[in-house]
């Protein structure tokens, strides 16, 4: 009987996408479709002139090398500018081959490369097509990055950057769950284009937040005194004490009588697992979190 990790391994298996995307969105959709056992290509420009010797024309590939290896990982790469004669009888190939295109240009570039999907349909009528966009729909061709869709979705805090590319890494796991829709519609004996918006993917990520989950004061948001970061001795530790019986042990090490849900709600509560947790190592955080079941998690400065 296979294992779950190697039928994840192996659900895209004899699965073609063929991906003309650059930065993060795209490739990372790609890799998660390598990993899923995709047969992975992806078409990119020159490397600009005067570039390095395997230098590549996705400017992630100059932002960080690193990022640009894992990425691609096990996917094909081949150069054409598809601005040329030559670069489309190299992508036209391609196509020929690809069950699934994966793009990331706005609508108007598409057209303009020959890749509007009337066009493709009717050339390849057994392929699918997954466009990345920055916004849907009408606003697929406004200009816009990851910042500015969080923002969008009032998730950018003060003047800090946030830590992650939040939504070009949601939209890559649209992206690559649109692909497993595209074949579960082309085993039906039907091909599809699918749209994914990065500032969609925002605001599915910012859903909790819309609900009030995560606003000031609630459960989530530093209401809940299980569920908060704190200080300790030399750092800081994240507490995840959410559920009934992990308040309960939180509150037994902290020497805090536990009544019910209610007793992590007052300011009495937060006050005292403050000071013990202030009181507390990382080292004997980090064993009182397996010896009484607490998940929590201690960080430095």
């Amino acid at each position: 009987m296979a294992t779950p990790s190697n039928i994840q391994n192996q659900v895209l298996k004899g699965v073609r996408v063929l991906s003309l995307c650059l930065n993060l969105p795209g490739p990372a959709a790609l890799m998660r479709c390598q990993q899923m056992g995709a047969s992975c290509v992806k078409l990119e420009p020159p490397a600009p002139a005067g570039s390095a010797p395997g230098a590549s024309g996705d400017p992630m590939g100059l932002y960080n090398r690193t990022a640009f290896d894992v990425l691609h990982r096990g996917v094909r790469l081949l150069v054409a500018d598809l601005k040329t004669e030559k670069g489309q009888k190299a992508l036209q190939r391609e196509l020929a081959k690809a069950d699934i295109l994966l793009t990331s240009f706005r609508p108007s570039a598409l057209q303009k490369l020959g890749l509007d999907w009337k066009v493709l349909h009717k050339r390849y009528p057994t392929l699918s097509q997954v466009a990345i966009v920055g916004a849907p729909g009408s606003r697929a061709e406004e200009p816009g990055h990851d910042l500015t869709y969080l923002a969008e979705n009032d998730l950018v805090s003060g003047l800090e950057l946030p830590p992650t590319l939040y939504a070009d890494m949601g939209g890559s796991l649209m992206a690559s769950e649109a692909v497993l829709q595209a074949v579960l519609m082309q085993k039906r004996g039907k091909s599809c284009y699918l749209e994914v918006a990065l500032s969609s993917a925002a605001a599915y990520l910012a859903l909790p937040r819309n609900w009030g989950l995560t606003q000031a004061g609630a459960a989530v948001g530093g209401g809940h005194a299980g569920y908060r970061v704190y200080a300790c001795k030399d750092g800081r530790v994240a507490v995840a004490a959410l559920e009934p019986h992990f308040a309960r042990s939180l509150c037994a090490a902290a020497n805090v009588d536990y009544a019910n849900i209610l007793t992590m709600l007052t300011a009495a509560t937060h006050q005292a697992i403050a000071a013990y947790l202030q009181g507390m190592t990382r080292k004997a955080l980090d064993a009182l979190a397996r010896e009484q079941d607490i998940p929590l998690f201690t960080l430095p400065n």
